[in-house]
């Protein structure tokens, strides 16, 4: 389980493989300059919903508990990006079966 730090202040607890998935989405949208929403749930430790506005002005940090990266599905990459550019912003939505798999990107390069 890693976690997405937004501005030092908002930590969210999510999986290794959806945090990668979120990475890349997130990733090019602030290198093209969008900001946009992204709300997830955390049922588990009864927060409920929350939703950010996420700027390239403001730190955002993620952290993953295991130490490879996961394979990334680029459907679910489609299917993220399209969620992140609706109305009501970015959310996790599930993922559809792969239709290729590659490693995720090295950070370091």
């Amino acid at each position: 389980m890693g976690t997405l730090t937004y501005d030092s202040k908002v930590t969210a607890s999510i999986d290794d493989r959806i945090l990668a998935h979120l990475q890349i989405v997130m990733m090019a949208k602030l290198r093209r300059g969008e900001s946009f929403a992204f709300t997830w749930s955390e049922k588990a430790n009864g927060l409920g919903r929350t939703t950010i506005w996420i700027h390239s002005a403001i730190s955002l940090t993620f952290q993953y508990y295991g130490g490879k990266s996961p394979l990334i599905n680029s459907a679910w990459v489609q299917a993220l990006v399209r969620s992140s550019n609706s109305v009501s912003g970015l959310e996790i939505v599930p993922e559809p079966p792969a239709s290729s798999a590659r490693p995720a990107p090295d950070p370091a390069v």
